[in-house]
């Protein structure tokens, strides 16, 4: 008999009820160090103050008022976004996948109305991940996300990561956008190598096509900068924003240059709960914490004291782990031994973590995390590899 909850996840056999800071309480009482952070969303980690006035000051007003009105939260925090980035308008969605249809229709809708209606190709990068929608599946292109749920939506082409070339061969005259992960989270941690996103935004400036950032797992201060993209010094045609924006609370935006977002008139796209009282301003709240120069400079100086120890761990057992990738607090550990079987140690330890593609598990802490957490972290991350060590033996 199918259960009542639609059985697509292979869960954990972990149930929490508590979560303080960088910790999570199962229901037997005993605490996980969470550096999987929900999936890179629970930027502030759990139960974070600001976050917690913010969200019940706001649900004692209104919670919902649907977007036929204008919702002060909502301007707000679009306000700060602007003021905070390259882009000049912004559509709060309630997800990464969300964010994607509207990043989709928006480069369509660009040039339909330059007057180019058969511009309407997308191509992305091998590895990606942008979501679960038919839109997204048929964006990322592989067959673990697309098999079983055809016909595809056409109109998207993929080519090899971070290959240049490749993507030079495939722009043509139907081509609307490029879409990229400045930093591949579900692909296995891939950071783009040095100058190459630089590149793409001149491929799409000599040829008019519009530049997607996908920045929903590398996005709101996870790498050290608010978005992953500004490291390379580009501006984005279109960004693609969720997981961290909000905290834990669900929310995702779309931010576009006036340009970008020049076909989007009223009636061409809508939300019946994106930008809710609720959402924006628990999202205001994450914005005013994460914008600010001297946290970022603390995830940057965290980042390097996590990946120093992580390059000591590899280094002490070279037959559990091989490298260390990433950028700031988007860290991956490329795996020798499944890396499953890494993740169920973790569990053993006392220690969250999250896999990937290319058998990596992804460290994706709460941007506060404390130096004694990361200490502690390694610890038990140390416990966990001794544990598939000794197995490995016997």
């Amino acid at each position: 008999m199918i259960p009542s909850v639609l059985p697509t996840y292979n869960r954990a056999p972990l149930t929490f009820v508590k979560g303080e800071g960088a910790w999570l309480i199962e229901e037997s009482g005993r605490r996980y160090l969470d550096l999987g952070a929900g999936i890179a969303v629970n930027a502030l980690g759990h139960a974070h103050p600001a976050l917690v006035s913010a969200l019940t000051d706001q649900a004692n007003a209104v919670w919902h008022l649907s977007n036929l009105y204008h919702i002060p939260q909502q301007q707000a925090l679009a306000d700060k976004l602007v003021e905070a980035t390259s882009a000049d308008t912004v559509f709060f969605t309630n997800s990464g996948t969300e964010s994607c249809e509207l990043a989709v229709k928006m480069a369509r809708k660009f040039w339909y109305e330059a007057g180019f209606p058969e511009r309407v190709e997308i191509i992305g990068f091998e590895g990606a991940f942008h979501g679960r929608s038919t839109a997204a599946i048929a964006a990322a292109g592989s067959e673990k996300m697309t098999k079983g749920f055809g016909p595809l939506l056409p109109g998207f082409v993929q080519v090899p990561w971070a290959d240049l070339e490749s993507v030079k061969a495939a722009i043509n005259d139907k081509t609307a956008a490029v879409i990229v992960e400045p930093l591949q989270g579900e692909g296995g941690i891939r950071p783009l190598p040095a100058g190459v996103l630089r590149e793409l935004r001149a491929l799409c400036d000599q040829t008019g096509t519009l530049l997607i950032a996908d920045e929903v797992q590398s996005g709101i201060g996870r790498t050290g900068r608010l978005f992953a993209y500004e490291w390379e010094g580009v501006t984005p045609d279109i960004i693609m924003v969720a997981k961290g924006i909000g905290g834990g609370f669900p929310l995702g935006a779309v931010l576009a240059t006036e340009r970008a977002a020049s076909g989007m008139t009223a009636g061409t796209h809508g939300s019946t709960y994106g930008g809710n009282p609720l959402a924006c301003a628990v999202g205001c709240a994450v914005i005013d914490h994460v914008s600010e120069p001297t946290f970022l400079d603390e995830v940057n100086r965290k980042a390097g004291l996590l990946r120093q120890k992580l390059e000591g761990l590899v280094a002490e057992t070279p037959d559990v782990f091989e490298e260390v990738r990433g950028v700031g607090l988007m860290v991956g550990l490329k795996c020798k031994v499944p890396n499953m079987q890494v993740v169920s140690a973790g569990y053993d330890a006392g220690v969250i973590i999250v896999p990937a593609a290319d058998n990596v598990v992804r460290l994706l802490p709460p941007l506060t995390i404390s130096d004694s957490e990361i200490s502690e972290a390694m610890t038990r991350l140390e416990t966990a590899a001794a544990s598939l060590t000794q197995t490995a033996l016997v």
